[in-house]
């Protein structure tokens, strides 16, 4: 350390511009993404800032600067797979692209204002929501505040704020085409409708498919869309023997409650799921099912953040993601 640093002091930028020799601005724009420096510029000032170790306050930033490089990520539902590989999968491309994500949790059932209220304070540069949370008018008073939003997998049409939704219509109608051409005869949606949009929307599109083709169907309504509740609707399938559940998540407990009344899959019971999940391709499930690709979701969603951060005015759009049948042994 130079005479000129005091110990126990925190370094600045001026500190460092002091060691490397250069100005404070050039120090500024090394740690600015995107910004103009030259090589030599840039590793004297990394150079410099670790031998000191400085660390660039972003939070400080973006009071100064009424906008961080922070991004809000609100997300319910944590215990399932799918949204563990949709967070990883949206946080790993924020930083890529030179964000910082703040992962906020809101849970079905609770106040998200207090949620929406800690971003307001991190002065975030755009939001992205999952589905199931938080509600249409805590989106719409961020977006009356000019903050950028894109919901994901979310029903709500608000001025000025873009969504990406997974095609519901096509995984409800692969599913039941699906099972009737594997040889199921009488069919079963298992789904807690009232909570997910998407998941309301995959079932009606499979029952419409199958009253189309005149296909034998009801519904098993359960209260969550999680592994304990498929567990429990196994109890519930008497005289099925094709089943869509609208996440992988309960189609793993629907197989492993099938398998404790001794009924087999696939040959007593057909089983499709939706996500694709890691456990969707282990030895102990084998799940068919449809998969719902969060890397592409995440970058549809970042890509619409992103221009409505440079065109904030623009009519609010709606992307979709596509998703594919992915065949193995339950169906």
């Amino acid at each position: 350390m130079s005479g000129q640093e005091k110990p126990g002091r925190k370094p600045t930028s001026f500190d460092v511009a002091r060691r490397a020799g250069v100005s404070r601005a050039a120090v500024s724009r090394t740690f600015t993404p995107n910004a103009s420096v030259s090589p030599e510029t840039r590793e004297k000032v990394v150079k410099a800032a670790k031998e000191l170790g400085y660390r660039v306050n972003y939070l400080a930033r973006g009071l100064i600067n009424r906008r961080s490089d922070f991004v809000g990520v609100v997300a319910a539902g944590m215990d399932n797979p799918f949204r563990a590989m949709q967070i990883e999968q949206i946080t790993k491309k924020l930083v890529r692209r030179n964000f910082r994500p703040i992962l906020l949790p809101a849970d079905h059932g609770e106040s998200a204002d207090h949620v929406m209220d800690q971003l307001l304070h991190y002065n975030v540069s755009g939001v992205l929501v999952t589905s199931d949370a938080p509600p249409t008018a805590l989106c719409a008073e961020f977006a009356a505040a000019g903050v950028p939003i894109v919901l994901i997998n979310k029903a709500d049409a608000i001025p000025a704020v873009d969504r990406v939704v997974c095609d519901t219509d096509t995984a409800g109608r692969l599913a039941a085409t699906t099972l009737l051409e594997a040889g199921a005869r009488h069919l079963a949606v298992v789904s807690a409708s009232a909570i997910s949009y998407t998941a309301r929307r995959r079932q009606q599109a499979f029952l419409a498919c199958c009253h189309a083709l005149e296909a034998d169907v009801r519904v098993i309504p359960v209260a969550v869309n999680d592994y304990a509740n498929g567990l429990a609707a196994a109890e519930r399938l008497d005289g099925v023997d094709g089943v869509f559940c609208v996440n992988d998540y309960m189609a793993c407990g629907l197989i492993d409650g099938l398998r404790r009344r001794g009924v087999a899959v696939p040959h007593s019971v057909r089983v499709i799921g939706h996500d694709d999940v890691p456990q969707a391709a282990w030895g102990s499930y084998e799940l068919t099912t449809m998969r719902q690709p969060c890397d592409l979701q995440a970058d549809q969603a970042i890509d619409l953040l992103t221009s409505r951060m440079a065109e904030p005015e623009m009519a609010e759009r709606v992307e979709l993601t596509p998703v594919t049948l992915v065949r193995r042994a339950t169906a």
